[in-house]
């Protein structure tokens, strides 16, 4: 079994007046390792960094440093405070890649629900001023390598009509929500080309943020030509990712996606391009 440094309540940044703070978890002789922060959800009213700790815990246990991050919460704090802090979050990682044991070329986020919405919407607005804060570290950029969004809101609406995949505006934005407002905080605006590859998850039976909140995702980078992955789960609701029996499933779903694209690009290029050639060879002697 892999032998975890856990440290907890490092401060990363401070948003406003409030000081934020994160939990680190490296695997044993990291070097120049992968990494990933880590983003809890709750609707942008609750939550902690702690939640994530099960997630952290397995993807240092596959060789990559996580940071499980805090981020300011409504109502007390406002729209856009939270994306502000996870922004801050990852310029903290990659000014201090060094101490962390990082590669600050191959960092990565997951978010969970609201956590998602913010993972997302970092993806998709690198160095983008608006969003960027003054949490700490300017300057350094907020470019990260890939994403992986569990039943992620993706679009924001106003008033009684609801686009598909959309949640209410109000849920995110408490004070003087609009119809621009809610447009530049919906992750789904900003798909394009290079959009950083995308690993989205989510339940069939979600009440709590429609399925096709994904679905549309997904098609927006499929249309950009941008690399996404989509995993439906048949008859799951929001939050089954807390389900421990498919806790194992989870974990290697993502450390998967992420070897693939952060990890060991190059190893499963090769491995694709045997693929290809055995299948090639098939066809030629089948002809």
């Amino acid at each position: 079994m892999t032998t975890i440094d856990i440290r907890e309540g490092i401060q990363f940044g401070i948003g406003g007046d409030v000081a934020l703070f994160c939990d680190t978890y490296t695997p044993e002789g990291a070097s120049n390792a992968p990494a990933v922060l880590l983003l809890y959800g709750g609707g942008w009213r609750m939550g902690e960094r702690a939640r994530m700790r099960d997630h952290a815990i397995a993807l240092a246990e596959r060789g990559y440093v996580a940071v499980a991050s805090d981020y300011r919460l409504n109502p007390k704090h406002h729209w856009p405070a939270h994306i502000h802090d996870a922004k801050a979050a990852i310029r903290w990682m990659r000014a201090n890649a060094s101490e962390l044991q990082i590669d600050p070329d191959r960092i990565a986020l997951e978010g969970h629900s609201a956590g998602a919405h913010l993972s997302l919407l970092a993806a998709g607005t690198p160095n983008l001023t608006e969003f960027e804060g003054d949490g700490g570290n300017p300057g350094v950029s907020t470019d990260v390598a890939a994403v992986v969004a569990i039943y992620p809101p993706v679009r924001f609406h106003i008033g009684d009509e609801r686009p598909s995949g959309s949640t209410a505006a109000s849920a995110l934005i408490i004070e003087g929500a609009t119809a621009e407002l809610a447009r530049a905080a919906s992750p789904i605006e900003y798909a394009s080309a290079n959009y950083p590859p995308t690993f989205l998850l989510h339940g069939g039976a979600d009440k709590v943020v429609p399925p096709s909140a994904s679905l549309r995702m997904y098609e927006a980078l499929s249309a950009a030509g941008a690399p996404v992955e989509l995993k439906m789960y048949a008859n799951l609701p929001h939050g089954f990712a807390r389900i421990p029996s498919l806790a194992p499933l989870l974990h290697d779903e993502i450390a998967n996606f992420l070897d693939r694209h952060l990890a060991a690009p190059a190893a499963f290029a090769a491995e694709l391009t045997e693929l290809q050639a055995q299948m090639t060879q098939a066809r030629a002697a089948a002809s």
